[in-house]
């Protein structure tokens, strides 16, 4: 697949996303009555606009989200009621989460897709060992893998995580043997270096991929997403504690330059692009429950202090708290849209030079 089209489709998939969950808000906030002014994709000029009877759809210069315009951030008081806070605490909870729902509703959809696309999945089941090894001595062919180090297993991802992860490739498992459950205490496996010098833990195993069946179906639809949803959480545990930084975090832009380059190394393999879909959405709906300023789960943390005071917070005081939220954001979508770009633009030079150097070889 070149370039261009690469672009047009990691655009197309990160737009998808967006609307899905702005489509959330539309369609509970016209549920429980409340006006929608403009349903948006995208950020700053509009390319496109149309008016509905009651709502004004446009599309907009910068792919970096979107937004539905319901008054909620108006500071003066509305007697219209069908103005978002005129509704019931209950019914604008609902319409600030569904965005959210949205996104991890279609990360288990994905999830049924990429099932069926395949037509089998990655079990956690040992179907071949590495003689003389480690693994060799503890485990047996059929034992299926529940934890590893008493974290659960859900996938084969969390089984390669864990290993990869491992700073001493010494780990203890619990299995399912004989429909008998088992723990296996200090399982070794080989540490070696490659030819770059990278630290490589030799797995010693293989796992099994079997069939897919319609009973199966839905409960591997729900690990694969389990299985994505506690990555991001960890990953989100890990940025706070430190062990990533400021450039490791990637914005719209560094989202579409992945999408783009998992479609040049794969070409329009559906399973791929359908399995990094799945990641982004998932992530998308996580990251928008956060209880920050301006993000849907700052606003849902206001809608609750309202809850239990009986009235709600001052719009001013709201307003400032998410502006200032807002601020903060765009402050750290810009360092990470720079990021984005000066790898996009390190990795072009270095693709380059490797060509250049290539044809002078």
């Amino acid at each position: 697949m070149n370039t261009v089209l690469s672009i047009i489709c990691a655009v197309i998939i990160f737009g998808a996303i967006v609307t899905i969950h702005e489509g959330g808000h539309f369609l509970v906030a016209r549920l429980c009555g409340i006006k929608v002014s403009e349903f948006a994709i995208g950020m700053g000029p509009a390319i496109f606009k149309k008016q509905g009877k009651k709502t004004l759809f446009s599309i907009r210069a910068l792919p970096i989200g979107g937004y539905c315009a319901m008054g909620e951030d108006d500071e003066e008081q509305s007697d219209d009621p069908a103005h978002f806070r005129n509704k019931p605490v209950w019914a604008r909870m609902a319409v600030i989460v569904a965005g959210a729902a949205m996104n991890l509703i279609l990360g288990f959809v994905l999830g049924i897709v990429i099932l069926l696309a395949d037509g089998a999945y990655i079990s956690t089941e040992v179907a071949e060992l590495t003689t003389g090894s480690d693994a060799a001595k503890h485990f047996m062919i059929g034992d299926e893998i529940t934890a590893i180090d008493g974290r659960s297993v859900f996938t084969a991802g969390d089984v390669i995580y864990a290993l990869r992860n491992s700073d001493t490739g010494t780990l203890s498992f619990d299995v399912k043997r004989n429909g008998e459950k088992l723990h296996i205490d200090a399982v070794t496996f080989s540490i070696t270096e490659d030819e770059q010098g990278n630290r490589v833990l030799n797995y010693d195993f293989k796992v099994a991929k079997k069939e897919l069946t319609p009973s199966s179906l839905l409960p591997q639809a729900g690990r694969s997403f389990v299985y994505y949803a506690r990555l991001i959480l960890m990953s989100f545990g890990d940025l706070i504690r430190g062990k990533y930084g400021l450039n490791d975090l990637q914005g719209p832009v560094g989202i579409v330059t992945a999408i783009s380059q998992t479609a040049q190394t794969y070409g329009f393999d559906i399973g791929y692009l359908l399995d990094m879909a799945m990641l982004i959405t998932i992530n998308v709906g996580i990251f928008n429950l956060l209880p920050l300023p301006a993000l849907d789960g700052g606003r849902f943390v206001f809608l609750i202090i309202e809850a239990i005071r009986k009235k709600p917070v001052t719009p001013q005081v709201e307003g400032a708290v998410h502006f200032a939220g807002f601020a903060l954001l765009m402050l750290l979508m810009l360092a990470v849209t720079f990021n984005d770009a000066r790898r996009a633009v390190t990795s072009d030079e270095q693709a380059a030079l490797s060509s250049f150097a290539g044809a002078v070889l």
